[in-house]
């Protein structure tokens, strides 16, 4: 067997919100300089996604396709969302499924309109998995525990969820703002493999496999992913990766416009209304795991694989130099260095030796090993706002960058004294 980087969980240029760059030749020529083996197709319901599909990709074996310029397989792959608002992944077999399963769902949903790339079914959960199931697919909650659109943020469980289907469900996709560590502490999660995705809306290496899972396959092919995500005890699953989920924009409960942070307390003191702003406070995916965890520490069952946290290169190369932004040309252009040197973002982020970064660039280096070493503080992400790591160089300055960032969160969440913006008026 050999392990793939695998990126599940994408969308293509008609979904909403999505870079006009995200098409298959664009996201498979990135996919290698980010170091990414298999990455799902997006949108598959779509028509002239389908059809963008099925004119640049080949299939190669058993389900996965294969671009036909770049080394790069595709599982077909889409994210629908049921009328209890709430997002799933799915998998399907080839393209042949994929245009079975749309017909299942088209009297039940918009599926071809600009910005339609995520389908709105007006059906359950329970309906579109047996669909899936039809169809020889596998499903999951999407991004789990965001307090939009997920099964956390509607209901207490995916066997809520999903109801009769419920024993079809074998993964859940864990989000930006949740690594393994924080979804184990519900045991009822045990039930299922984590997968972590970037549902990236760019294919630039930036988000694009921001998160991605590391496969154990005898060969690149739907029914090996379905195994490895099926087949928990076999741990085919070997190593997730992403983002710590500090830096995810809906980790903490925070309001949604202006981004101050919010103890449960005191949301609900001011009725989950920003007492500066008056708009909603958003509940954080911290806030509401939390309220269903069982374990107050960490626990695992013993299949789950290890949980790497990494945050994209060019973001360490800016913070090394000092840059306000990781597009400007000084940080892409040593990111471009470091992707020729070592292959791909992904070797120089996990697989390679210190020593040897350091030897290439002493800088950069020491900031990917501090990073490594967790020397590294976030102020949290909240209400949307993504949070933002401070990478520090020996632990002295990782204390006192804390106790900064700390002071700074107790000024601005400190209401004693402050009116409801009601009361003004």
């Amino acid at each position: 067997m050999k392990e793939y980087n695998a990126d599940l969980h994408i969308h293509g240029k008609h979904a909403g919100g999505v870079s006009k760059n995200m098409e298959l030749g664009v996201i498979a020529e990135q996919s290698i300089y980010k170091g990414l083996h298999i990455v799902g197709t997006g949108d598959i319901t779509h028509k002239k996604w389908f059809e963008h599909t099925k004119e640049n990709l080949v299939e190669e074996s058993n389900g996965v396709y294969r671009h036909k310029e770049h080394d790069v397989n595709f599982v077909i792959q889409t994210e629908v969302q049921c009328n209890g608002r709430v997002h799933h992944v799915v998998f399907l077999p080839d393209l042949e499924s994929a245009w079975e399963f749309r017909e299942k769902i088209q009297e039940h949903a918009i599926l071809d309109s600009e910005g339609c790339g995520r389908p709105r079914i007006r059906k359950d959960a329970e309906f579109i998995a047996e669909k899936v199931e039809e169809c020889n697919g596998i499903i999951g909650p999407a991004h789990a525990f965001t307090p939009y659109f997920s099964v956390y943020a509607h209901f207490d469980s995916p066997a809520e969820l999903y109801k009769g289907m419920h024993d079809k469900i074998y993964f859940i996709e864990l989000g930006l703002s949740a690594d393994s560590a924080i979804a184990d502490r519900m045991k009822q999660n045990w039930n299922y493999s984590f997968i972590t995705t970037s549902d990236a809306h760019s294919p630039w290496p930036l988000r694009l496999g921001r998160e991605f899972t590391r496969l154990k396959l005898k060969e690149p092919s739907f029914a090996e992913i379905k195994k490895a995500l099926k087949g928990k005890e076999e741990k085919r699953i070997t190593l997730n990766v992403g983002l710590d989920p500090q830096e995810g924009k809906y980790h903490k409960t925070a309001c949604s416009s202006c981004y101050t942070k919010f103890s449960r307390v005191q949301a609900e003191q001011f009725k989950w209304k920003c007492p500066k702003c008056s708009s909603p406070i958003k509940k954080g995916a911290k806030t509401r795991i939390v309220e269903l965890a069982e374990f107050e520490e960490e626990k695992h069952p013993e299949f789950r694989p290890p949980y790497t946290h990494i945050i994209p290169l060019a973001e360490i190369i800016q913070i090394a130099f000092g840059m306000k932004s990781a597009n400007c040309m000084k940080v892409q252009s040593k990111w471009k260095d470091f992707v020729e040197r070592f292959d791909n973002e992904i070797a120089v982020l996990i697989d390679t030796k210190e020593e040897e970064l350091n030897e290439y660039d002493k800088l950069v280096g020491e900031y990917i090993a501090a990073f490594r070493k967790g020397l590294v503080v976030y102020k949290e992400g909240g209400g949307g706002q993504y949070g933002v790591p401070h990478i520090c160089k020996t632990k002295e300055e990782l204390e006192e960058t804390t106790k900064r960032i700390l002071k700074e969160e107790e000024m601005e969440t400190d209401f004693s004294g402050q009116k409801i913006l009601a009361e003004f008026k």
